[in-house]
């Protein structure tokens, strides 16, 4: 018996996001139906909302959840009802090119499900990432169902589905950050944070944050920064030279997504640094780098996806480690909200005023 539920819908390009019914249907093959219990508003769904990821619309949007298993369809093996899960919009295939590499977390076909979930209509909707989580319930592949310990609170279980984790793996897998190494972070959002959270983790001796919010860098001493960088009164590269020795950071961090504050980064590393784009330019932005200081300065220039995370790994691992005390990821949920105020909350987090509001249903 399909199931009928209030979910957050953006029916065109910059219109205001409504509550509407919708229709999910019984899981199929190698698909869950899971209980939203709650989701992050994340910049991704606001890029969705605003036309700049795809034109299908209607869109449901969220994707940073957590929640129980309500129903799995025949073959599924790896949840089953009853089962705590984080959702993750990287279910991995175990065949594609990369996953027989032995690199899964760049795997090139993951999974979604193969229903759709429509309006009561009957209009097919398109699920934010995969997944549509500004739901009661949402549909998705199985694999995006992460097992983790349900001691852990929905509201901050489900922001490693997407910015947090991004942030952490930006820090850790990609960017490699180990102990002693100086890391700088620009960029002191929700992602940004996390970066730093996640090299205070590994062990960095020296975390300088940058922003142009006070507000963000105050938020920035609370997770892990040992510096912190106003970039409208300072010039972030030589401020982070002056702090590393004359030298620059050995890794940068770039949670922006802009080519000034990619210039920044890359400028501000050590001689054969790194630098990691973690921040999600628009299709409109183009990079100009003189080819001999890329040549000349070494090291390496990556960009992170989803942290380069594989949910299977990372989300239990970093779960257990927050409740052990390890791992704040209670200082990004900066409110709590409900279905109705998904609108405003993109306004908030538009305007800075929060790390994370979270919908808990």
């Amino acid at each position: 018996m399909p199931y009928e539920v209030q979910g957050v819908i953006a029916g065109g390009k910059g219109e205001a996001v409504t509550v509407q019914t919708v229709i999910v249907p019984d899981p199929g093959p190698g698909e869950a139906v899971v209980t939203v219990q709650a989701c992050g508003v994340c910049h991704t769904d606001l890029h969705y909302r605003e036309g700049g990821i795809t034109d299908e619309f209607p869109f449901l949007l969220g994707h940073e959840a957590a929640g129980v298993v309500e129903a799995v369809g025949p073959g599924v093996t790896e949840v089953a009802p009853g089962d705590y899960v984080i959702l993750n919009w990287r279910a991995v295939c175990g065949t594609c090119r990369a996953c027989l590499r032995g690199r899964p977390w760049y795997c090139f076909a993951t999974h979604n499900a193969t229903q759709k979930m429509t309006l009561a209509d009957g209009t097919p909707l398109a699920p934010a990432l995969g997944i549509g989580a500004f739901a009661e319930k949402t549909l998705v592949a199985a694999g995006q169902c992460t097992k983790v310990d349900p001691d852990a609170r929905p509201a901050v279980a489900g922001l490693l589905g997407c910015g947090v984790m991004a942030g952490l793996g930006a820090a850790i897998n990609t960017g490699g950050v180990t102990r002693g190494d100086s890391v700088a972070v620009i960029g002191c959002g929700g992602v940004g944070n996390a970066a730093i959270l996640g090299s205070a983790l590994a062990g960095a001796s020296k975390i300088i944050a940058v922003d142009v919010d006070d507000r963000k860098l105050d938020w920035a001493g609370g997770f892990g920064a040992t510096h912190v960088i106003n970039s409208t009164t300072t010039d972030p590269v030589e401020a982070i030279r002056a702090l590393t020795g004359g030298h620059g950071a050995d890794v940068v961090i770039e949670a922006v997504g802009r080519p000034e504050t990619y210039k920044q980064a890359f400028y501000a590393r050590d001689l054969a640094g790194t630098v990691v784009l973690v921040g999600v330019p628009t299709p409109d932005m183009t990079l100009e780098l003189p080819l001999l200081d890329v040549f000349g300065r070494g090291g390496a220039l990556k960009s992170s996806w989803y942290g380069d995370c594989l949910p299977s790994r990372d989300f239990p691992m970093l779960i257990d480690l927050y409740l052990q005390g390890r791992l704040n990821l209670d200082g990004f949920v900066s409110e709590t909200i409900e279905l109705h105020e998904v609108e405003d909350a993109f306004a908030k987090m538009h305007r800075g005023e929060v790390l994370r509001s979270v919908v808990v249903l």
